[in-house]
């Protein structure tokens, strides 16, 4: 008899796949409140918000840890308010809570796709949401949890913008991906202008130089003080969040010091 441990045949290559190298490991998205709207003209759009839920779970099944931070402008927003002369703080408040409605919105849609996602707020309200605590978050993202950072910084007079940049700095993200209805940053508003083009990467000082609108400035000052870079993308073209944790090229514009 043959021992068949001592056969002696083909040999093989053994190719072992890994999954594919994510560029970023941990990420702020931010959303407009606008693109939650989809077709609507206010609000919520059921549709819209199911397909963010299942691009935000690809990339969570990769192992990306992810934030996410939502603007209110679908429902009120604060500036606007105060234009028409409203109290200032008062309508900046009221721009907060509907970033809460937005992100109890999104967390009962990630749910629903089977995505374990906590909501948390920076105005304290224990029966919606969990306190903003730092170090809370970062396990929960350090066990694949969704979190998704409502009511801003809890400060009237600060953007959404801002509040996702302060955000991402403190849970060490490694880049801000602010999600638009446009592929990139470009020379003028290509839904406008024809002939815009779009820009692959910049540089901090090239957006300052250029005068052009990416983030409002504080959150932006806040972004480069911090080396912290910020990815524009079209959030509404399916598969595109996937490709900008993987790094891939041409997709997005990319802001870096």
């Amino acid at each position: 008899m043959h021992d068949s441990h001592c056969q002696e045949g083909p040999t093989f290559d053994i190719f072992v796949f890994k999954p594919k190298e994510m560029k970023y490991n941990r990420v702020l998205l931010k959303l407009s409140g606008e693109a939650l709207m989809g077709e609507k003209d206010f609000g919520i759009d059921p549709k819209r918000i199911a397909e963010y839920a299942e691009e935000i779970k690809d990339v969570v099944k990769k192992g990306v840890q992810v934030g996410i931070v939502i603007g209110g402008g679908n429902i009120f927003r604060g500036i606007s308010g105060a234009s028409q002369g409203m109290d200032r703080v008062q309508a900046d408040h009221m721009g907060m809570l509907a970033t809460v409605i937005n992100g109890l919105a999104l967390q009962g849609a990630l749910e629903a796709a089977g995505v374990n996602t906590r909501l948390q707020s920076a105005i304290e309200m224990d029966k919606v949401a969990e306190p903003f605590i730092r170090r809370r978050a970062i396990r929960h993202l350090e066990k694949g949890r969704v979190v998704i950072f409502s009511a801003g910084t809890g400060n009237p007079y600060f953007t959404t913008d801002t509040g996702a940049t302060l955000r991402a700095v403190e849970i060490q993200a490694d880049v801000i991906l602010k999600g638009t209805r446009v592929d990139g940053i470009y020379t003028s508003d290509p839904e406008k202008d024809a002939s815009a083009t779009k820009f692959d990467s910049l540089s901090f000082k090239e957006v300052y130089d250029k005068g052009l609108n990416v983030m409002d400035m504080t959150a932006f000052t806040l972004s480069k003080e911090n080396e912290l870079p910020i990815l524009v993308f079209d959030m509404n073209t399916k598969g595109n969040l996937m490709k900008v944790v993987e790094g891939t090229p041409g997709v997005g514009t990319i802001v870096k010091n």
